[in-house]
């Protein structure tokens, strides 16, 4: 017998439900590698790289901003404990103040920046593990710590057959209403830059998931805030319109968090081999 999403044995390995990706197409932000729940009230954006690829989507939430992103780990699995010492080392190095607490599923590392805190929260799971990284301003960080671990209990994660190094960061997929908003995007930062395209330039990801809209959409579920995504770069000053009332971005350094430190102890090993 499989799991059903709510059932405190979160996050899930899409292999272990009863619920197909289609049923949760309302509920959940179908990424290929992962499926991340929305949250009521929240908007979804698109963090664009300096080459006008689309590199990490977060949910912005009324308390802050959250990322889920999944990690190819070996079969023994345990990455996150292993990884917990190095990212609060790394984390040290870079200027914050780190420490490391003991959350719902195990060790959680808490790096505080002037004007807020990211918390980052693993979780290991069959030849994968999770991580949620929660970004909010000072007074926000336990009410969003509660938001990040029920979004992450409510993560499914799709790890598929293909083979990855360990620590390797698995694909992101974007669903099709999703794609056509970054599109839409990179048409217009290009035009903004003088550089001509076709009117169809593709999304420079590979092909989302061909999951069927669901019949009837949810106001403010998955698709609409899909549909209504905002997509942003690297150095824009403001994630998000200026009337925008969430999660007060300016005052937490985006810190590129999903350039994570993840990648660059992996850059760091594999010059020291």
């Amino acid at each position: 017998m499989g799991h059903r999403i709510g059932d405190t044995a979160g996050p899930y390995d899409i292999g272990d439900l009863d619920t197909s990706p289609a049923d949760l197409a309302n509920s959940h932000l179908d990424l290929g590698s992962v499926l991340v729940p929305v949250v009521e009230g929240g908007q979804v954006t698109v963090e664009m790289s300096p080459d006008h690829r689309p590199e990490a989507v977060y949910l912005l939430t009324p308390v802050g901003r959250i990322g889920i992103h999944a990690f190819a780990a070996p079969r023994s699995g345990g990455l996150w404990r292993e990884v917990v010492r190095e990212l609060a080392d790394s984390l040290r190095a870079e200027g914050a103040q780190t420490s490391i607490v003991d959350g719902h599923w195990g060790r959680e590392v808490i790096a505080t920046v002037p004007g807020g805190e990211h918390r980052f929260i693993g979780v290991d799971g069959p030849r994968w593990m999770v991580r949620c990284v929660a970004s909010g301003s000072d007074g926000d960080g336990e009410q969003l710590a509660q938001l990040a671990r029920a979004v992450l209990a409510e993560t499914v994660v799709r790890r598929g057959d293909e083979p990855f190094p360990p620590r390797d960061l698995l694909p992101i997929e974007l669903p099709p209403v999703l794609a056509e908003q970054v599109a839409a995007a990179q048409q217009q930062m290009a035009a903004d830059q003088g550089i001509e395209v076709p009117p169809s330039m593709p999304v420079d990801q590979a092909p989302a998931p061909a999951e069927p809209v669901p019949e009837q959409v949810i106001p403010g579920g998955a698709v609409t805030q899909a549909a209504a995504a905002t997509v942003f770069t690297e150095d824009d000053d403001e994630a998000a319109p200026d009337d925008e009332p969430v999660a007060e971005e300016e005052a937490v350094p985006p810190a590129r968090s999903e350039g994570s430190a993840l990648q660059r102890l992996r850059g760091r090993r594999k010059r020291r081999r």
